[in-house]
């Protein structure tokens, strides 16, 4: 146990060496780092939200705004079903009572109408088991002719997983283009997502970009009446009124069926119009937007085409001649800001469903700091306190297990750094309880090698057997509290999972400082000073 081959002390000098280096950058200011060579590691500590300040937010999914939203893009396929050749004639299409429903006016035709709305129910998995398909809608046929959907239990289910899933990522996306650093983004319970962006400094901004839905569709504008004429009246079937972002609001009477989408687009950036000098968005269709944008233009020459971003009209421009290029501009009252905003929210794609703020927090970062100097005196105390219990318990062993210590904090912060994993106040915490725990491990050695010596053993072999027989000991005890960080790390959320991280990287270094390197200095000291009575 007490020999060491040359490459062994050699890579264990390696693995210190690296901790060192790795935590260096964290003494200096980034732009010190700058002016460093390019082989030298430049990356520092990512500090939580709890370190250095930002903005917490707690949403939850609006099921029943995605609920109304997919029964009225299910009213289009139904009418898009029934008007197929032959036609079926119905009435009464709409959504009602959390349902959509359509009655069949020829009742001998019932039967034909049910088959072309049975693919209608979507079904979205099938059992791994080969059980029934789950159906995202269930549909019901009454003798007078009214087909009723609705959602099923399971297809609802598996809906809103999917949408908090994919909220999620349209949400990662945004706050990343905003250039946040290390943003925790996960999802709570069934349907709520919770945000935390360290070092963000204008929370209401990133409420608004996270929490606007950003769905952005094209409409013809219907010609056929004015839209205050549709508003005294009915507006036609398939249509529907949607108000500018002008101030007065002026209505359109718009095509309800969208001919094209958000999610036809590839790009999005901010430019500034040639003629007036203001922010505008220019836009890009991947190319079978392009396809259908060009077929569109081709077709509606002279007549107005809407751009609609959440239901409010942002431009109607008129088609003045075909668009074939596949690329586009919005223009408005934008401000820089406001247009870069929009650009973003483009890029990163829409929501399916509407998010709710149920908790805001902004932190400053003086609480930080405040932290972090807590933090950093219940370090110094602790692993002072530690360092002197040592020396006074085991002399010069102790002085030994010292190193051992110093070695594993520099190892822990070179692992935390190389990681970029968040640290975290409870961060903080898990390394003063690592302090602690590291010289365990140097105690329950150091005790089994007293009892060796004690029993009559001379030094050299008190000292093999007691870092024999510690071995298994120090490995049950670490394994036993890995597991319980690995089950932290896997159920907690936030600032449990940055106290679980720590935890557990200070598992693998405490027991490399306090068993292997500890066990080095030993072997190095009985190498030089060949000791006939132990100091400890």
């Amino acid at each position: 146990m007490l020999y060491f081959a040359r490459w062994k002390i050699a890579l264990i000098a390696l693995v210190i060496f690296a901790g060192f280096i790795t935590t260096l950058p964290n003494f200096f200011s980034a732009k010190t780092l700058e002016s460093w060579p390019d082989f030298l590691p430049k990356k520092q500590l990512v500090l939580g939200l709890d370190l250095q300040g930002g903005a917490y937010l707690l949403y939850q999914v609006d099921e029943q705004d995605y609920v109304q939203k997919r029964l009225q893009a299910l009213v289009g396929e139904i009418r898009t079903a029934l008007r197929e050749n032959p036609r079926i004639g119905y009435t009464g299409l709409g959504v009602q009572n959390d349902g959509a429903q359509v009655r069949i006016r020829d009742l001998s035709r019932l039967n034909e109408a049910e088959e072309r709305l049975e693919p209608l129910r979507n079904p979205l998995a099938s059992s791994l088991f080969g059980g029934q398909p789950v159906d995202e809608f269930n549909i019901s046929v009454s003798d007078d002719g009214l087909v009723r959907f609705t959602y099923s239990e399971a297809g609802l289910r598996d809906r809103m997983q999917s949408i908090v899933q994919q909220s999620i990522e349209v949400i990662r996306r945004r706050v990343d283009e905003l250039g946040t650093t290390e943003p925790s983004i996960q999802r709570q319970g069934t349907d709520r997502i919770l945000v935390e962006a360290p070092g963000e400094d204008d929370p209401e901004r990133l409420k608004d970009l996270v929490g606007q839905t950003a769905q952005l569709t094209f409409h013809l504008v219907d010609t056929s009446m004015s839209a205050e004429q549709a508003l005294q009246s009915r507006p036609p079937a398939g249509t529907m009124i949607r108000y500018s972002i002008d101030d007065p609001p002026i209505p359109y009477l718009l095509d309800e069926t969208p001919l094209l989408s958000g999610e036809d687009l590839v790009d999005a950036q901010v430019s500034f119009d040639q003629r007036t000098n203001e922010p505008v968005v220019n836009f890009r269709f991947n190319t079978s937007g392009a396809r259908k944008f060009a077929t569109v233009t081709q077709q509606n020459v002279g007549r107005p085409f809407a751009i609609v971003l959440d239901n409010e009209v942002i431009s109607a421009p008129v088609i003045r001649e075909p668009i074939t290029g596949g690329s586009g501009q919005i223009s408005g009252s934008f401000t820089v800001q406001g247009a870069n905003d929009l650009a973003v929210l483009l890029r990163a794609g829409a929501l399916p469903a509407k998010l709710t703020v149920i908790e805001e927090r902004s932190i400053g970062p003086g609480l930080g700091a405040d932290s972090i100097a807590a933090g950093e005196i219940a370090s110094l105390i602790g692993g002072a306190a530690v360092i002197i219990f040592m020396i006074l318990a085991y002399g010069r062993f102790g002085v030994i297990a010292d190193l051992a210590l110093v070695a594993n904090i520099l190892l822990i912060f070179g692992a935390l750094t190389t990681l970029q994993a968040t640290l975290t106040l409870p961060g903080i915490a898990g390394i003063v309880l690592t302090i602690g725990m590291a010289v365990d491990a140097n105690v329950l050695i150091f005790e089994r090698i007293r009892e060796e010596a004690r029993a009559g053993r001379s030094a050299i072999t008190a000292i093999d057997a007691g870092y024999k027989r510690a071995l298994g000991t120090i490995l049950d005890a670490n394994v036993t509290t890995l597991i319980a960080a690995v089950i932290l790390f896997q159920l907690g959320s936030g600032p449990v999972r940055g106290f679980a991280v720590t935890l557990a990287i200070g598992i693998f270094t405490t027991v490399f400082s306090a068993f292997t390197f500890s066990r080095l200095l030993v072997a190095l000291w009985v190498r030089a000073r060949r000791p006939s009575k132990l100091p400890i």
